[in-house]
């Protein structure tokens, strides 16, 4: 009886167990479509140019955390950013959730994506898309991932009339951008554009 006993406390045990989630393994190259109030353009991602970036973008894009972002700093002829989530709770978690830096491999050209980081190790969710060639980001260490690879004239016609951020512009509010999100941003600068949806595309 102990035998048959110790038999089913262990296929009971088994049974209880969570299914192991299926490892994600990520494409050493893949696309990303983003539908925007502008419009779509589609984003590829290389692995070779920056492996820690890619598979964080990945993830990103599968748990659909740029859906309904702002493009909240948008400068003419230099860059487009987004990545701050919709809620800012979730956006408090995530962005501590450094990456590992990859080293720059690619230059700041127009229609390349890279994070926005503050100093070494500091790269997280926010990104951003770059309208021109932009070398002294190359020398700041700034490390591209993807390129706009179809809509780059979407990305061109997004709204920027609010300029830099403070201190050096005098509307948004970089603070409380990563303190409020979008209770911050949609009340207070309405034309800014913003993310519908991403997916990923073959």
């Amino acid at each position: 009886m102990r035998i048959v006993a110790i038999c089913m406390t262990a296929l009971l045990l088994s049974a209880c167990r969570k299914k192991e989630e299926p490892k994600i393994v990520v494409p050493e190259v893949f696309r990303v479509r983003f539908q925007t109030s502008q419009g779509d353009f589609v984003v590829e991602a290389n692995r070779a140019w920056a492996p820690h970036g890619g598979d964080r973008f990945h993830e990103l894009v599968r748990m659909k955390y740029f859906d309904q972002g702002r493009f909240f700093r948008v400068v003419p002829g230099f860059i487009a950013q987004f990545g701050v989530h919709r809620n800012f709770n979730v956006h408090g978690k995530w962005r501590e959730y450094f990456i590992v830096d990859d080293p720059p491999l690619q230059k700041n050209l127009r229609g390349t994506l890279a994070y926005a980081m503050s100093g070494p190790t500091t790269r997280a969710t926010e990104i951003f898309i770059n309208l021109a060639d932009n070398k002294a980001l190359d020398d700041q260490g700034f490390v591209p991932f993807a390129k706009v690879v179809q809509g780059m004239d979407v990305v061109d016609r997004f709204y920027a009339g609010y300029g830099e951020m403070r201190p050096e512009g005098k509307y948004i509010d970089p603070t409380r951008v990563e303190g409020e999100a979008n209770e911050y941003l949609t009340q207070r600068f309405p034309k800014l554009d913003f993310i519908l949806h991403t997916e990923f595309v073959p």
